[in-house]
């Protein structure tokens, strides 16, 4: 017969093992969910703080911290290709690179505009602010399509890499930026430590943001590749992240909500995620 110490073990072991399995078929219906062709694809995202100065080049951080973070907990590869960070704090831009099985099907929930509200840290008179940042998200499509793109018509500069890069940003020009003279796409890599790599992955961007371009051109519709985008100001959110009066975060398509605010900014988006995909595939 088992002891009290030893029941208690098995029980533990058990419910584990429950969880554990609970995971993996959360996973498997989510996967389920991710029908179309690019959904397994590596995505590409950008973030981009609206109006606001320091309080929405601060919120814009706070979103590529989360993505980062869920990328941390759910086994994806995470670089940053290009980040332009904030005069006092935040960044003004960032373009982050995830790479793992239906990446850009898990993250493409991410799209729209994201509201934060809180007693702003920036203000000495504690006064509570609306602050906002766009999420785009892209598939990364460099081995499916095939895309020409003329050497007439871009230009490349190259300049050296910046940010808290340490001992891997080079001290010389690095660092690339690619303009696309046509479509006006511009497109910075500065997260390699050689020029060539810089310039193959700025080409690699330059290339996905181009298919949607032509897939918008040919009259198909964009929903499900990448979302619009739309202002980013009120009225166009698609999340809300409330820390002041109360704490909830919100997404106003689905109506699902968590108390748990902490937990969401530090990565744990996978239920937001699945009841959109849910909510899509039903709607």
């Amino acid at each position: 017969m088992l002891g009290e110490e030893d029941g208690e073990l098995f029980v533990k072991d058990i419910e584990e093992k429950l969880k554990s399995t609970e995971i993996k078929i959360d996973k498997l219906e989510l996967k389920h969910l991710l029908s179309h062709k690019l959904d397994i694809n590596n995505a590409i995202v950008d973030i981009h703080p609206g109006a606001g100065g320091t309080e929405s080049q601060d919120w814009a951080q706070m979103l590529m911290r989360m993505y980062l973070r869920w990328a941390e907990k759910n086994g994806f590869k995470a670089d940053i290709i290009d980040i332009l960070n904030g005069d006092e704090a935040g960044i003004k831009s960032v373009t982050i690179a995830f790479s793992g099985p239906y990446a850009y099907g898990y993250l493409k929930p991410e799209v729209g505009v994201h509201r934060l509200v809180r007693i702003s840290p920036f203000d000495s008179n504690k006064r509570r602010h609306t602050s906002f940042a766009a999420v785009l998200v892209y598939p990364d499509v460099e081995k499916d399509i095939e895309i020409d793109i003329k050497e007439e018509d871009i230009r490349i500069d190259t300049f050296r890499a910046s940010g808290a890069g340490g001992q891997h940003i080079n001290k010389v020009s690095s660092a690339v930026r690619i303009t696309h003279a046509p479509s006006g796409i511009v497109v910075s890599c500065q997260n390699e430590r050689s020029q060539h790599r810089n310039k193959e992955r700025a080409m690699s961007i330059l290339k996905s943001r181009l298919y949607e371009m032509e897939i918008a051109a040919q009259g198909k519709k964009m929903e499900g590749i990448i979302g619009d985008k739309k202002n980013i100001q009120w009225g166009n959110q698609i999340r809300s992240y409330v820390l002041q009066p109360y704490r909830l975060v919100k997404d106003h398509r689905t109506g699902y909500e968590s108390g748990n605010v902490n937990a969401v900014l530090n990565g744990e988006i996978d239920a937001f995620i699945k009841e959109y995909l849910f909510w899509k595939k039903t709607g």
